[in-house]
Parts: C-alpha cells; structure tokens; sequence
C-alpha cells in the first residue's frame, strides 16, 4: 500500500472513530442535560445510556488508535494516543462508579415486583377461597341472571354449575396473567443482571485494556 493510499485510510480511520466517539457524547448530553441526580431513576438511565452507548466509544477508540499506528507505527506517544488513552481511562471510571449504580436499582426494581406479585398472589388465593362462599356463588349467579348469560329457569344447581365455572374461568385467566408476570419479572432482571451490569463490566476491562495498549 502506497504512502498516500494509507495516508487517506489512517484519515477515514479517525474521523470515524471521531464520530461514533461523538455520538456517546451526544446520547449522554441529552440525558445530563435533565440534571435529576437525586432521583433514582434519572441515575439508573445514565447507568443504561453508558452500558448500551459505550461500546460505540469503543470501537471508535479503537479505530482512532489504528489510523493513528497505521499512518505512523513507529511514532511515539502522540496527542492522538494520549487523548484515546484519557478517555478511555474516564470511560472506565465512569462505568466503574455505574456498576454498583445498577446493582442497587436492580435490587429495588426487583424488589418492586416481587411486592407486586405476592400482591397479585394473594388476590388470587383469596378469589379461590370467595369460590367455596355460598354468597359469593349466589351473587354471580344474581350477575348471570341479569346479564342474561344464566337462564332464570334453570335449576338451581345447575346455576350454581353455571357460576363456578364462570368463576373457575376467570381464576384460570388470573393465574395465566400471574405466570406471565413472573415470566415478564425474570426476563427484565436477566436484561439488567446480564444486558445492563455485565456489559458494564465487560466494558470496563475492555477499557481499561484500550487506555494501556494507547500509550504501549
């Protein structure tokens, strides 16, 4: 590859390293600008935008770092190499300072529905227990009959029939919304756990790592 030709790619290199470097500071920008530092979770979104923004930064970093050895790879600590390794290192910090950021949210926001749920546990072991109250049945019975979906001739067993299957439908149609509500709580605490704290993690290395190799 000729001088000029590499020249022109060690160019494109940086300015789209600069680029995706610029669209982190835009994405955090617009989520600093609200200044909500005391609310919960105005942190946990700052959290987010950094674990879900930053590998961005990285990769444009990393392509800064290789336009700059590819133009030049016997240069020495240039300006270009301490600013990937300054940001980088700040990068790190930050992701640094959000992991304990997100274990706590994601402790109250799983704490949060698990309140929720028993709440909606209990709701549906008391429907199950109104199921044995004669009064109960004789009250869906009286809302069949006047909502015309129990004949007012029919028997008087054959309504207390019509009633508990009603009601045996309508606990079956609460425990299935149950089970999908736990399903829903497991799959956003994965995402967080995994998506959220473990990327920020992983990135936090992988960081750490750019800022060494920037100024080696």
């Amino acid at each position: 590859m000729s001088s000029s030709a590499t020249g022109r790619t060690s160019t494109l290199l940086r300015w789209l390293g600069f680029t995706l470097v610029l669209l982190l500071a835009l994405q955090l920008l617009a989520v600093l600008a609200v200044n909500g530092w005391g609310e919960e979770s105005f942190r946990q979104l700052v959290a987010s935008t950094l674990a879900t923004q930053s590998p961005l930064a990285f990769v444009g970093l990393l392509l800064m770092l290789l336009g700059s050895r590819l133009e030049d790879p016997h240069a020495g600590r240039t300006p270009l190499r301490w600013f990937v390794c300054i940001l980088s290192g700040l990068l790190a910090l930050a992701l640094l300072v959000t992991i304990p950021v997100s274990i706590s949210g994601d402790r109250t926001l799983s704490d949060q529905a698990n309140q929720a749920l028993l709440a909606q546990k209990g709701q549906l072991e008391m429907a199950r227990t109104q199921l044995q109250n004669p009064q109960v049945v004789e009250q869906v019975i009286a809302q069949g009959e006047q909502a015309g979906q129990i004949p007012a001739a029919a028997t008087n067993e054959q309504k207390q029939q019509a009633a508990k299957a009603f009601m045996d439908r309508q606990l079956k149609q609460a425990d299935n919304q149950l089970k999908q509500a736990e399903r829903r709580r497991d799959l956003a605490s994965n995402q967080r756990r995994i998506g959220g704290t473990g990327a920020a993690i992983v990135l936090l290395v992988a960081f750490t790592l750019l800022a060494f190799a920037a100024v080696l």
